[in-house]
């Protein structure tokens, strides 16, 4: 090392590095800025063009989840490009904005997908950015491997993965959730069976550390109505279906009307909660009737909602416990 900056491809145990990458000690200071490491003693600061990637060996044709915590450390807008190589056709990647943070700790864990298309790979955390100051960059932290198993449907839920029990890994000691990014940004989503159809992240919450309506996982949407989560499921046309799901808060003192809109077809219904930030749900129903063969379900919030305590921190109503089946009797 030279100061903090790495100097040696492989001086990281395992990681091969490229490019003006620092290694940061909890407590570091920039100028009058302090550099907060997420958890332990030290990370990693991506400058500019800056990578660090490491090979790991995959099952061919299975899907995955890669879950780190990132934070921005300069003023500039700061971005990180997540890629998967070698690929058939060509490299896997999405390239995550860091503009808004949605935590009130000043660091957010996001999630991304990806099938592998080879038993051994390449994942890769690169700055695309180039700054006046060669060292702005993102600082990494806590990253995580998980295999993802596909559910399917069944004849007692139409839905796949309609109580989001399967997701991104989600860091034991972590109270802030994991941001799951649009589809626009990651073409595989790392909630099997969910798009993210918005212009903005939703958050993958576990009951360890939030309010969950049911089972250990659920999704908030952070962002009104940039914020929301959709699944094409299969109908029959002209046939009658009944869909089910809650509606609550994550208890992360988020409160006030809170309203989340439901879609099936042509077929809409508002939902509104009234939140004291302190956990709790509705549950709620929607009635359509099928024109197609296939049908999405969607989710999404009314409304832009902040924390009460002050952090600034974007948070939203909890959707869980979603399920469709068809009305009996009906053709």
């Amino acid at each position: 090392m030279k100061g903090t900056v790495v100097t040696g491809r492989a001086a990281i145990p395992d990681w091969e590095i490229s490019g003006y990458v620092e290694y940061i000690k909890a407590g570091q200071k920039q100028g009058d800025m302090l550099l907060v490491v997420p958890e332990g003693k030290f990370a990693v600061r991506l400058g500019n063009e800056a990578a660090i990637k490491q090979r790991v060996n995959l099952t061919k044709g299975s899907y995955y989840s890669v879950t780190f915590t990132m934070t921005r450390t300069c003023a500039q807008d700061e971005k990180l490009n997540v890629s998967v190589s070698p690929n058939v056709e060509a490299d896997d990647w999405g390239i995550l904005p860091v503009q808004t943070v949605y935590s009130s700790n000043g660091w957010d864990s996001y999630a991304w997908g990806f099938q592998a298309d080879d038993a051994e790979v390449d994942i890769s955390f690169h700055n695309p950015g180039i700054g006046e100051d060669p060292a702005c960059g993102p600082l990494i932290d806590l990253i995580a491997l998980k295999a993802l198993n596909i559910p399917k449907r069944t004849q007692h839920n139409l839905v796949k993965n309609g109580n989001f029990e399967e997701g991104p890994y989600v860091f034991p000691n972590s109270s802030w959730g994991v941001l799951v990014p649009p589809h626009i940004e990651d073409d595989h989503s790392p909630i099997p069976g969910w798009i993210i159809d918005s212009l903005k992240a939703v958050k993958y919450v576990d009951s360890d550390h939030f309010a969950v309506p049911e089972g250990k996982r659920a999704v908030e949407l952070v962002a009104g109505r940039e914020s929301a989560v959709s699944q094409v499921v299969f109908t029959v046309p002209g046939k009658a279906y009944v869909l089910t799901f809650a509606v609550g808060d994550a208890r992360d003192s988020c409160e006030g009307q809170m309203q989340v809109e439901a879609r099936a077809g042509r077929g809409s219904v508002r939902v509104p909660y009234e939140s004291k930030g302190k956990g709790g749900f509705v549950r709620a129903e929607l009635r359509f009737e099928a024109e197609a063969a296939r049908t999405q379900v969607a989710f999404l919030s009314s409304y832009y909602t902040m924390a009460s305590d002050h952090s600034g921190s974007l948070c939203g109503p909890v959707i869980d416990d979603v399920k469709l089946l068809a009305v009996r009797g009906s053709k």
